[in-house]
């Protein structure tokens, strides 16, 4: 795997929204550190019928984030595609992405966040 590209589970041990939050944003912090260029998260997409609450929050955290300039841009799982400008200008800053097993799968139980 590109050493710009990580993967972190959110989901893994089933948290609470507000505790995958948390580590959502110590695993950004650290992925800067790291020199990390793209952080895959994987955050479920709810397909009990009951959950998808992380990647919802998840999400609209990335967002504010964007707004403020403090990540590049974030891709939803279900827009990583070749045919998707945000996806092609990721592939510029992380090579390794163009290998991820979700490019054009459209899974929402993923996003990709270009630091």
């Amino acid at each position: 795997m590109d050493k710009r590209l990580r993967e972190v589970n959110l989901e893994l041990g089933k948290p609470f929204v507000d505790a995958a939050i948390r580590r959502l944003t110590s695993e950004l912090y650290q992925s800067r550190r790291m020199g990390v260029s793209v952080l895959k998260i994987i955050h479920g997409y709810g397909s009990s019928g009951t959950g998808g609450r992380i990647r919802v929050e998840a999400r609209q955290y990335l967002g504010r984030l964007k707004k403020r300039r403090e990540i590049c841009d974030f891709i939803p799982g279900e827009e990583f595609s070749i045919f998707n400008e945000a996806t092609r200008n990721a592939f510029l800053v992380c090579d390794g992405l163009r290998q991820d097993h979700d490019l054009e799968r459209h899974n929402n139980g993923v996003t990709f966040i270009v630091l």
